[in-house]
């Protein structure tokens, strides 16, 4: 079995994983097998746990006893471990402790869009079994573009589900999960950039928030969680990590030089969302170094923000093999034990690798670190293990117990997955209503594309073995018999032109639809993109189909990130542009229900698609705002100031939305509760405003959405904010709420969004420092404004009211005196 294992491995090269990564996984697989041969009794079809009732000696055990409090019995489990035994635990491969009756433990599992597949990502999770597959969610950045927060939450939910059944069956060896990944989608090259919920921090905060208390069984509001967690999730990578490999430049050697300013109101705040609202239990730090220190080396980032600030509950984890390459290939340190005593110190509880395994019994014989440092990490990798309830006897008979494999590849959740594939599917263009297509009118199709009939494209990366697949091609069948299909290219590169071959099939048909875009070949862990244009001859055989075909025909994009089709946006013989990214296992069915009527397209961009020229712009330069002076035209919606292919926030629809702003309680925030220096210069920090104003200031805003078109639709609203006074390092504009409406032709409801002057109207300062500028803003939805005023001077209105009580007080006091001086003598009452 391990000889196969090994050569599944060897014979998918794994490309989005780095060589790192790869002999990483074959080593901790043998380790892991190793420990199962000299730990585990029980039945291979049940899942590994520890304090089983059945072992007399496991009674005895403080740390078994479930009516002491969590943290009680991860002291008393810690305390009974030698020194070896620490150590072993401080790796991902996490080794068995056979004397206390402890398994070995596997912290690496992956579940991006779908509990992950063992050959390509995950060492926790295992195919073998009764469960072959899991259901395959569209990729993350399509998924955003539905702005939808509760089909998120639904998402992770359904996932923690499925991974729990596999768990259940015996096919899983750990319940952490490395997920969500929530890196600001900065540059449009970035290989990864697909994992992600975009470009805006807002969104990517929402989305952290919503994944995460799905997946680890919370409510969709929150705080229902308590102490049992489903799965554990991870919000990685933290932070500012945005680069993989571009022109050389690679992730373990990046020094990114990011200002406070961006840090502060860009990177930071969607994992400051992900721990206080999420309640996350797990966080990755990142292998790129911030301003000269490594991201797992950094205390101010893992102790005193995360831990301190954001008042964190649970285990940091490294990327695989972060800790080695401080010492290996940044030259951060000295020797492995001063990487050793820095992560450790730093907060860091554990390493995907080897490094602590090998180098922390040295660091602490040369006294670099505390015994005390590993009790801490250790309390807090044990206590996570506790909340999975995995000291807590048999699983079966557990919370958590219940979920069988039949909830794997469930019909719910692939109902699931086609409605998230479906709502976040972006019409780009639609000239002439080319869309939606008669089903009775169109008799034959010619579908044209490397990316029409595969199913791996679909999945992105990060994925399982989804459990019915169907691709683009297999969808327009179920619409349309009579089809003809050429790849065009014999793989996604298109370097071979078959464009000769694919124009036979075009002519005498009714429509014709291409297929074509980007793969993991093109965009993937390790591997960032040096163009945004098509690659290889795809544009050429894409004008020439369209130049051939008898009508306009239909352009569909597979990719996760933007792709400069500037050509066919302005080509006349394209008359629609449909993105797609990475549909997951429904995309095909999704995709064919759209263009053929059945559902209409209601999703947005998450990010800005850029023209080509960006990329004369190092994607090594991390600053958000534009430097005019130079020509830096800065990055995202929020601050780039040079020309786009389309927006963040574009997409089109088959009907055509209204929108109204119902008059605000209020048009003036007034945040005056005490002085400031910051008043006379303008703006206010958000800390010495205080929690009470903060919420005291908020304001409901209430649109008025109206559906003035024939077909039904699903759509998100989008409300943005820009300040009347431009300038100054200030976002253009900024996504400040969303959601979503269903209406059907001509029906019309009311959106309510709320607006938090202190965390929707602030940017930050030089320094860090979160402000809010006095003035007048604009908050906008579609071509709709409202304007409202922020004043840092008394509320008038509330002051008149106040002089207005004082009045009548006044009138009760003479009166009372006026009393008691008609009895008593007037020298009497003075005296």
């Amino acid at each position: 079995m391990i000889v196969r294992y090994m050569l599944r491995i060897n014979q998918n090269p794994m490309r989005h994983l780095s060589t790192r990564k790869m002999k990483l996984l074959n080593l901790s697989l043998l380790i892991h097998l190793c420990s199962l041969l000299l730990v585990s009794t029980q039945p291979t079809d049940q899942p590994p746990f520890s304090c089983d009732s059945t072992d007399p000696l496991t009674k005895s055990y403080k740390f078994c006893k479930t009516t002491l409090p969590i943290n009680r019995r991860v002291e008393d489990l810690v305390s009974r471990l030698t020194l070896d035994e620490k150590i072993s635990q401080l790796v991902n491969t996490a080794a068995a402790i056979p004397r206390l009756g402890i398994p070995g433990y596997e912290w690496w599992s992956e579940a991006l869009h779908g509990v992950a597949f063992v050959a390509n990502i995950s060492q926790g999770i295992r195919f073998n079994g009764t469960i072959r597959s899991a259901t395959s969610f569209p990729q993350v950045i399509l998924t955003a573009a539905s702005f939808d927060p509760y089909l998120w939450y639904r998402i992770g939910q359904a996932i923690g589900i499925e991974a729990r059944g596999v768990y259940n069956a015996g096919q899983a060896r750990g319940m952490t999960f490395w997920t969500p990944n929530i890196n600001i989608f900065r540059d449009p090259r970035w290989g990864r950039g697909q994992e992600t919920p975009g470009e805006d921090p807002l969104v990517t905060g929402k989305y952290a928030v919503s994944f995460v208390r799905g997946i680890q069984g919370d409510s969709f509001e929150g705080g229902k969680l308590g102490e049992s967690l489903q799965v554990s999730a991870c919000c990685k990578h933290f932070t500012a990590y945005d680069l993989d490999n571009w022109k050389g430049i690679n992730r373990f050697v990046f020094d990114a030089n990011v200002t406070l300013q961006d840090l502060a109101d860009t990177y930071q705040p969607p994992f400051q969302s992900c721990i206080e609202k999420g309640k996350a239990s797990g966080v990755m730090c990142a292998y790129n170094r911030i301003n000269g220190v490594p991201n797992c080396a950094d205390y101010n980032l893992l102790s005193k923000t995360a831990r301190g600030q954001w008042g964190f509950n649970g285990y940091i984890t490294s990327d695989c093999d972060a800790v080695s390459i401080i010492y290996d290939e940044q030259g951060y340190v000295k020797e492995p034990e001063d990487a050793v005593a820095d992560v450790l110190t730093a907060g860091m509880d554990l390493d995907c690798g080897e490094y602590l395994k090998n180098y922390t019994g040295s660091a602490i014989e040369k006294k670099k670190v505390a015994v005390s440092d590993i009790d801490r990490a250790l309390h807090n990798l044990f206590s996570i293990r506790m909340r999975l309830g995995l000291f807590n006897g048999n699983p079966a008979k557990q919370p958590f117990g219940n979920i069988g494999s039949d909830q794997v590849c469930s019909p719910e959740h692939l109902n699931l997955a086609l409605e998230a594939a479906r709502n976040g599917i972006v019409l780009l263009k639609n000239d002439n209503r080319l869309l939606p297509l008669a089903k009775t009118e169109i008799t034959s199709l010619a579908v044209i594309g490397p990316n029409a009939n595969s199913s791996e494209t679909l999945v992105g990366n990060y994925a399982g073995p989804p459990c019915n697949p169907v691709t683009p091609l297999q969808g327009l069948q179920s619409y349309v018999k009579n089809i003809n299909y050429h790849p065009g290219c014999s793989t996604v590169n298109c370097s071979s032109d078959l464009t000769d071959e694919a124009m036979k099939i075009v002519k005498g048909t009714d429509k014709v639809v291409l297929v074509m875009g980007l793969d993991q070949t093109q965009e993937r862990e390790a591997h960032d993109r040096v163009d945004l244009v098509l690659p290889g001859h795809q544009q050429k055989l894409v004008t020439r189909i369209a130049s051939a075909a008898n009508k306009p025909v239909i352009l569909v994009l597979l990719c996760g990130g933007p792709v400069d089709i500037t050509f066919a946006k302005n080509d006349q013989n394209i008359g629609s542009i449909i993105w797609a990214g990475y549909p997951g296992e429904a995309g095909g069915r999704a995709l064919a229900e759209i263009i053929f009527g059945d559902h209409n397209p209601g999703g947005r961009l998450p990010i800005t698609w850029y023209p080509q020229n960006l990329t004369k712009i190092p994607m090594t330069d991390m600053r958000m705002r534009p430097e005019p002076s130079s020509g830096y035209p800065g990055r995202t919606y929020r601050f780039y100031q040079g020309l786009k292919v389309f927006e963040f926030g574009y997409g089109l629809s088959y009907t055509n939305y209204s929108y109204e702003f119902l008059p605000l309680t209020k048009d003036k925030v007034y945040l005056n509760n005490q002085s400031s220096d910051k008043i006379a210069l303008g703006y206010k920090s958000v800390s010495e405003m205080g929690t009470e104003l903060c919420e005291k200031s908020k304001l409901p805003v209430t649109v008025r959405v109206q559906n003035n078109g024939e077909m039904d639709g699903k759509h998100a609203v989008l409300l943005f904010v820009r300040q009347a006074k431009t300038g100054n390092e200030r976002p253009i504009k900024q996504l400040v709420g969303f959601n979503n409406v269903d209406l059907k032709a001509g029906e019309k409801a009311e959106i309510k969004l709320e607006l938090s002057p202190c965390e929707h109207l602030s940017s930050a300062e030089g320094d860090g420092q979160m402000v809010v500028d006095e003035g007048s803003y604009f908050l906008s939805i579609g071509h709709k404004e409202s304007e409202i005023t922020v004043v840092f001077s008394e509320d008038t209105s509330d002051a008149a009211t106040s002089k207005l009580m004082i009045l009548p007080r006044i009138l009760i006091f003479f009166y009372i005196y006026s009393f008691i001086h008609s009895f008593i003598p007037m020298h009497i009452v003075l005296k």
